[in-house]
């Protein structure tokens, strides 16, 4: 995927990229991608973007955990595409990409839409520039520093007696079931947080609350957190606000669930693995 380029070849304004692996550009217009047709969705590198001459709004560089070397740029809404490219929506590249593509792709979304949405100091209005350390940005007035945000959500695939608790949000494509999940809110434990959204959303008091795992969620800045939990106590109430739905599932009665991408998904797979053995 893409093309190594020469040390001290320049994009943008001042941007800088390394020899020492491949470097991309990840082009967005608003939420959705540009990538190559051929060969088949696959990620411009920079050297290529800069035979693209489009009128970036704004671009930065991705940097770590994930992007290292690697650059973001954003198009206005009525930017076509050009020849031999394509917009895709960011949902949609971890089927064409794989998990690698999807994880460094959304990390350069988070930044970019960082920066498109955070341009003015929150204390004083002024317009914010880059800290020249930290992955920030600092008010030149009042020195307030901005960060970009991450904000916490927690999953949990919840069990009894062999059965797995699947609920439908109305915000959902037809037919799709999945597990709950809901913000943290402040001052609160992951583990309380998974207690509190359960009795809030469908009445049950649960147990055994285990870490399972955390997904990075660029929709619009979500660090999702995932747990599994077996049932104490309480039918199913739903509240009829954030749930429609919800019902206890064998592994050979399951509804539409969520696609690969996403951790509700790697939380069912993980019960219906146990469960089938």
């Amino acid at each position: 995927m893409g093309t190594s380029c020469s040390v001290g070849t320049r994009i943008g304004k001042g941007l800088k990229f390394s020899m020492k692996q491949e470097s991309f550009m990840f082009i967005f217009r608003k939420d959705h991608l540009l990538l190559k047709e051929n060969p088949s969705s696959s990620f411009f590198s920079v050297a290529e973007s800069t035979q693209l001459a489009l009128p970036y709004i704004r671009q930065g560089s991705v940097g770590s955990p994930k992007g290292e070397g690697h650059f973001w740029g954003e198009v206005s809404e009525d930017t076509y595409p050009p020849a031999g490219a394509k917009f895709v929506s960011l949902r949609s590249l971890y089927d064409l990409l794989g998990e690698r593509g999807f994880n460094v792709a959304g990390q350069a979304y988070q930044i970019m839409n960082w920066r498109r949405t955070t341009q003015f100091c929150a204390s004083c209005g002024s317009v914010l520039r880059e800290h020249v350390i930290d992955r920030a940005l600092e008010c030149p007035v009042c020195h307030t520093i901005t960060y970009p945000p991450v904000t916490p959500v927690i999953a949990v695939a919840i069990e009894k007696d062999g059965h797995l608790l699947l609920a439908r949000s109305p915000h959902f494509p037809p037919n799709r079931y999945s597990i709950l999940a809901g913000f943290v809110e402040p001052g609160e434990q992951l583990e309380e947080a998974v207690a509190r959204e359960v009795k809030e959303e469908v009445g049950l008091e649960i147990q055994d609350i285990t870490y399972f795992g955390s997904q990075p969620w660029p929709f619009p800045h979500t660090l999702m957190v995932g747990f599994t939990a077996s049932w104490k106590a309480g039918n199913i109430q739903i509240d009829e606000k954030e749930i429609e739905a919800a019902d206890w599932y064998s592994p050979y009665s399951m509804p539409e669930i969520p696609p690969r991408a996403s951790i509700s998904r790697r939380l069912i797979d993980n019960y219906l693995e146990h469960t089938r053995d």
